[in-house]
């Protein structure tokens, strides 16, 4: 069997707002494919790029191992894989260089090579997989290993001569149970550890419990799993969170999942799972507003261990939550905030400005939002064209060269908008002032009238009111300028 060296091309290192935050996650879905390849028979390792400057390291590993393959299998799992940041695409073209160097034959899963798969053609990589990999990558080695052509090997894109080759598209996985658990043991977890001992938060792993997203937002693209949804059996997640609590100590979990319990009585039979197994663990997720509110979720998930829950909010108007097809209400949003705060399960807001038709009377509603219900954390970005989705399709005449971040920070509105990026780049500190001035107020209150509720988080809180209060009002007389300068 041949001997494969798995990468992939993200680097925290040169994405400083996420290095920032010092909670690196192992790449998971190349584990996954790690792990399958393994079963089959062939050797394996990785060159894991998450806590690396560059890619320097690796010609001497290449060297030492000697690879009939070079795989850089992107997490598809870690949502900055989707944005196909600049940075990452360069540091993948520098690897597949590297190992074209050594004559290494070169396969590339990514969402940026599914959209833009010539570009990496033309780098020197040998093969594109496009889609959900692990299935393709088996079948497309065992075919090169066999001596024979990959004309039959769907779900792939390669150059014969001067043709580039795409073979018809890959059935999903839908029995997710049939991969075996991830291959962790490539991984330097030490170094991990020591990189989130720095934020001052636990430790924390990432687990994806399903693939996909049956929901329709113009605006998300799928490259990899599609819009679809399959999930893991509880008993497996039970199995592999063992796994990862026993071999790593780890009690706290990210639940990577673009839509978390969405399968009716899954949450319920999960809470089971880990009762029988005597596994107590914290863990937070991504869901919906409308989701949030079926049934028993919400006590099912507290229940089950449930911190945090990052709800995909993007707008308080309903005019723009309609034109993002995102199918919520604002009221929902509101009430899945009310109902998880009483169960005292943190909220979290993704939100989005610069859609489409937004005003300034859709932005005072997000930001009002923002102050009214406190929410625990926010994430703020402006809208992002990602290739295959409609609201692309809508702003792809007015792309230019710059159709991708350079890394998450970037924020950059790269279509025609109501206003220019300068405004967006400070409406997104505004914001963020206005999340930790409503914090502040709220704990100034809770102190007020209950002294023996201050803690040294919430001094701290009400004593950065002295920056944020002047900060918010300063940032609202320059927006106004911008607004009044016509930076629209």
């Amino acid at each position: 069997m041949s001997e494969i060296l798995f990468s992939h091309s993200y680097f925290y290192r040169l994405d400083p707002k996420q290095w920032k935050n010092k909670m690196p996650f192992p790449p998971l879905g190349t584990l996954y494919a790690a792990a399958l390849m393994r079963e089959h028979g062939h050797g394996i390792d990785l060159f894991d790029t998450n806590l690396l400057q560059d890619a320097s390291e690796l010609p001497a590993l290449i060297k030492f191992r000697k690879p009939k393959y070079f795989v850089v299998y992107d997490d598809g799992f870690n949502y900055l894989t989707k944005m196909c940041l600049t940075k990452m695409r360069e540091a993948c073209f520098q690897m597949i260089a590297i190992a074209k160097a050594a004559q290494v034959t070169v396969i590339v899963s990514s969402s940026d090579a599914t959209d833009h798969f010539d570009l990496y053609l033309e780098r020197g990589a040998d093969y594109i997989i496009r889609g959900e990999g692990e299935m393709t990558l088996l079948d497309l080695i065992t075919t090169l290993d066999a001596g024979e052509e990959p004309d039959r090997v769907a779900g792939i894109a390669y150059r014969r001569g001067f043709q580039t080759m795409l073979n018809g598209p890959r059935s999903v996985l839908h029995d997710l149970d049939a991969l075996p658990i991830p291959a962790w043991d490539l991984v330097d977890m030490n170094s991990y550890k020591l990189v989130w001992l720095e934020s001052g938060k636990p430790f924390t792993l990432n687990i994806a419990t399903t693939r996909g997203c049956p929901y329709k937002c113009n605006w998300c693209a799928k490259p990899i799993y599609g819009n679809r949804y399959n999930s893991h059996s509880p008993r497996y997640i039970g199995e592999h969170i063992q796994f990862l609590r026993e071999t790593f100590g780890v009690k706290r979990f990210w639940m990577c999942d673009d839509i978390f319990g969405l399968k009716p009585g899954w949450v319920r039979e999960f809470g089971d799972e880990l009762y029988r197994r005597k596994l107590n663990i914290r863990y937070y997720i991504q869901s919906r507003a409308d989701l949030l509110l079926k049934e028993n979720t919400i006590d099912e998930l507290a229940a089950s261990g449930l911190e945090e829950a990052w709800i995909g909010a993007e707008s308080a108007s309903q005019k723009i939550l309609d034109a993002m097809d995102k199918g919520t209400k604002v009221s929902q949003i509101y009430e899945a905030t009310r109902l998880l705060k009483a169960r005292g399960i943190r909220v979290a807001f993704f939100l989005q400005f610069g859609y489409l038709g937004e005003n300034l009377e859709d932005i005072e509603k997000t930001v009002s939002m923002v102050r009214e219900l406190a929410p625990d954390n926010i994430g703020v970005s402006v809208s992002y064209p990602l290739p295959g989705t409609k609201f692309y399709e809508k702003v792809r005449d007015q792309l230019g060269e710059k159709a991708n971040w350079r890394d998450s920070d970037d924020l950059d509105l790269m279509f025609k908008g109501s206003f220019k990026s300068k405004y967006y780049k400070r409406l997104q500190r505004f914001v963020h002032k206005e999340f930790r001035k409503a914090h502040g107020i709220r704990n100034l209150r809770t102190v007020a009238s209950n002294p023996l509720r201050l803690s040294v988080r919430k001094f701290k809180s009400i004593a950065k009111l002295g920056y944020y209060i002047p900060g918010a009002y300063a940032d609202t007389l320059l927006l106004k300028r911008m607004q009044d300068g016509r930076g629209v």
